[in-house]
């Protein structure tokens, strides 16, 4: 037990994300098929950084200007002001847009996140052509445009991506089944896969799901001890919460990850193929454990007559 919660206080150290502002809440968003990106500032300016994060879900402003940057609501009114010494929020925006601004801090981070609505796929439109958005930045009087495209993105081919799930819940078994020993590389590589998925929600904006990361963190713990139960019960979380639940990743072309979306693939795959496999395993073993059952006794009485 204490092993266990050393690597639950190491994972939540190393998965603990900076925290920038938030302007809008939200859940942790889903893979989808619609390709944001920004192409540009008109004219630049030097240490104004703005990024797509969660697969396009919120846009991330870093403001190094040393100076105040706005960004204005649907209606051209004050929205969110990054200062040098914080963000700021308009609250009237966007409910009352004619209002003076009333502005609430929110952060003293320089760094905001916004979800917004232009940012998105308006329609109907070609679907397989770019459509473009706008979205305007304020420096005291001067209006200039932060500029990207919306384009659709044709899905990977889910089929393989479950093959290859189910070659890998074929080949950890069979590894479990011959050689015992086996199962500390298979819990090794089941646990970090999912692990490893949240690390690239982190690197992509995102904050990782405490589900995915303790269903990640319990095969691990099956490196050290590994009692028929606890191997089923890890399997069986690992399987569902770090696998199924994420298994809309094989057929979307845009993931909340960071790197290549193949790899991602592979890491959902492989956490459902090995959850499955130890799952399996754990049962198999309990019920091998199970002492052996008693031959029934009769109770019919037999009459002996002299």
């Amino acid at each position: 037990m204490n092993r266990l919660a050393l690597l639950v206080i190491v994972a939540g150290a190393l998965l603990a994300p900076a925290t920038p502002a938030f302007a809008h809440g939200g859940d942790v968003p889903d893979p989808t098929a619609y390709r944001i990106r920004i192409t540009g500032i008109s004219p630049p300016e030097p240490g104004l950084t703005i990024r797509t994060v969660e697969a396009g879900a919120r846009l991330e402003l870093e403001n190094e200007t040393g100076h105040s940057v706005e960004v204005l609501g649907y209606s051209g009114e004050p929205y969110l002001d990054v200062r040098p010494d914080g963000t700021w929020q308009n609250i009237n925006s966007p409910a009352d847009p004619t209002a003076p601004p009333s502005w609430r801090k929110v952060s003293s981070a320089t760094t905001v996140r916004w979800h917004d609505d232009r940012v998105r796929w308006l329609g109907p439109g070609l679907l397989h052509r770019p459509q473009n958005w706008t979205v305007p930045l304020r420096e005291q009087t001067r209006v200039f445009p932060l500029t990207g495209t919306v384009a659709w993105e044709a899905p990977p081919r889910a089929g393989l991506w479950w093959t290859f799930a189910a070659l890998c819940a074929i080949t950890a078994f069979a590894l479990l089944r011959r050689w015992p020993r086996g199962l500390r590389p298979v819990a090794l590589i089941g646990g970090l896969s999912p692990l490893a998925y949240a690390v690239s929600t982190t690197l992509d904006g995102g904050t990782p799901s405490p589900v995915l990361v303790v269903a990640g963190l319990l095969p691990l713990a099956a490196v050290v001890r590994h009692p028929p139960f606890y191997l089923a019960l890890s399997g069986t979380c690992l399987a569902l919460f770090a696998g199924i639940t994420q298994t809309a990743a094989f057929g979307a072309a845009v993931l909340p990850t960071a790197g290549p979306p193949e790899l991602s693939r592979a890491f959902v795959a492989m956490a459902l193929g090995v959850g499955v496999a130890m799952a399996v395993t754990g049962v198999m073993r309990l019920r091998a454990a199970l002492p052996p059952a008693r031959p029934e006794v009769s109770e019919d009485r037999t009459m002996v007559v002299a």
